[in-house]
């Protein structure tokens, strides 16, 4: 944002301070569509141009008359810092206004309010507060009010969502042109509550020749989704060969086989222990089967591998002699896209530098336990770092990375990577992570570039989640009920 700022002053010749209006007009607009309670109010301003985003704001709401008043942070606490000019220019035209700024906290605690507008810092934080400043993120916090940030939570690190020692805990942020990571990844999201993306001018031609280097999706996307010619049968689908399950883990397999098949592939072969027939048949006898014993016969995989459009493998099949024996086979002699996921990722992880010798294209879906293994770096490092920690793995092995977590990251080594938005807590159920892994796996072998494949594959399972809760409640869902779903959010895709 600091560069398209400066490309949009520069090269299309919009002024500083005019942006800095049109960001405090959609500001205001944004913040008269609240439903909450809006009186009197107060904005805590920084002295940077954040700062003086929220004198704009305050003298905007002023003369709409909310009674907004002022905090200079630098002068409550006399905090050393520098003043941008824009600041200096907003601060005179709030003078002559005869708006008064507060200059203690005695005058800010002793008054109701209903709404706080945070603008101290703004997107622009990279190291830890001090204590001054962690007293003043105390005072915000401790006013029984709405908060709202004006573009990033003030204490929050904009670039990948965390605690710089102490934060905001807003109920709104209003951010401006773009999203931000900071407010999706955890823990930034906890802080930023609700966030709106407020459009203030700013637009894809400022991007020039430097696009973002993440994106979400949203419903409007399915759209571009390829619609499904009339003259078909079911070859044209695509054929996915699904390598799970193994003995009394025939669940992770059935989980996979059905929602492949809600997501509109034509065949589904299931390859799995001879155990799990009966169940298999029973609760998807649309799938194809192909089961071996207690000895793998080499040449009857190689040939399955070779019937397959796309092949995933993991889901459920332990981490026996012969699942290590079945990843050896796959990740030698695969000749379509691969999936990786589950117990495939746990014995790859034993050597992964396996992954740098694939015959094609790879994805992988760990979730952080998983990618703890593969990478040897703690759960809690993953969880602080995820898309750096995703982005990072996929450029190092050349996969693509679904690194599952609240926020599922789609890291692309070669392009643009995903922050997923969809979904919920309710889709933290035993199976959810095989119900993905068949979604992604049907894309796969219906022609999808990988990076497509999974970012595609991530929102929809989401989605289908959301629908799921709708139905369900967060406490009841089940991977089943994700599964069904999928139904919901193809038939509003097809009907829009």
């Amino acid at each position: 944002m600091k560069l398209l700022d400066q490309n949009t002053s520069n090269c299309f010749k919009v002024p500083e301070l005019v942006l800095m209006e049109q960001a405090a007009l959609v500001f205001v607009w944004k913040f008269s569509l609240l439903s909450e309670k809006r009186n009197r109010g107060i904005v805590f301003c920084g002295t940077g141009n954040n700062g003086a985003d929220g004198l704009a704001i305050a003298r905007l709401l002023n003369e709409r008359g909310i009674v907004t008043d002022i905090c200079k942070v630098k002068d409550v606490w006399g905090l050393k810092t520098d003043t941008s000019a824009s600041y200096k220019v907003q601060e005179s035209i709030c003078d002559a206004y005869n708006y008064s700024i507060a200059e203690n906290a005695e005058q800010i605690l002793s008054t109701e309010y209903d709404f706080v507008i945070d603008a101290v810092f703004g997107i622009g934080l990279s190291r830890n507060l001090s204590e001054e400043y962690l007293r003043i993120i105390d005072v915000m916090n401790s006013v029984s009010a709405t908060r709202i940030a004006v573009d990033m939570p003030s204490g929050i690190n904009a670039d990948n969502g965390q605690v710089m020692g102490g934060a905001v805990k807003c109920d709104y942020t209003i951010t401006f042109s773009y999203g931000k990571l900071g407010q999706y990844l955890w823990p930034g999201c906890e802080y930023a509550g609700e966030t709106i993306v407020a459009d203030m001018g700013i637009t894809q031609r400022s991007w020039l020749d430097k696009k973002p280097s993440a994106a979400y999706f949203e419903k409007s996307d399915l759209m571009r989704l390829p619609a499904r010619p009339a003259h078909s049968n079911k070859s044209t689908f695509g054929k996915l060969l699904i390598i799970a399950g193994s003995t009394n883990m025939a669940g992770a397999a059935v989980l996979s086989a059905k929602a492949a098949y809600r997501c509109g592939v034509g065949l589904v072969k299931v390859f799995t222990n001879e155990e799990n027939r009966s169940i298999i048949q029973g609760a998807v006898p649309e799938a194809i089967l192909a089961v071996y014993g207690n000895r793998l016969d080499k040449e009857a995989l190689i040939t399955e591998l070779k019937w397959a459009d796309a092949i995933v493998i993991g889901p459920g099949i332990g981490t026996s002699s012969i699942s290590e024996e079945i990843v050896e086979i796959v990740r030698t002699n695969a000749s379509v896209p691969v999936l990786w996921d589950a117990d495939a990722l746990n014995i790859l992880a034993k050597d992964r530098n396996r992954l740098l010798l694939p015959h094609t294209e790879s994805i992988i879906t760990p979730h952080l336990g998983e990618f703890s293994r593969l990478t040897g770096n703690a759960v809690s490092w993953i969880q602080n770092h995820l898309m750096e920690a995703a982005v990072d793995f996929a450029r190092t092995y050349d996969v693509i990375c679904v690194l599952k977590d609240f926020r599922t990251v789609t890291a692309n080594p070669y392009g643009i990577n995903y922050l997923n938005l969809s979904g919920n807590n309710g889709m933290a159920t035993a199976g959810s992570g095989d119900v993905l892994t068949g979604i992604i796996g049907a894309f796969l072998a219906q022609g999808y570039k990988g990076a497509d494949a999974a970012a595609y594959g991530v929102y929809v399972h989401g989605l289908a989640g959301d629908s799921a809760k709708r139905s369900m409640g967060t406490y009841a869902v089940t991977a089943s009920d994700i599964i069904e779903g999928l139904k919901e959010v193809w038939i509003k895709v097809e009907n829009e």
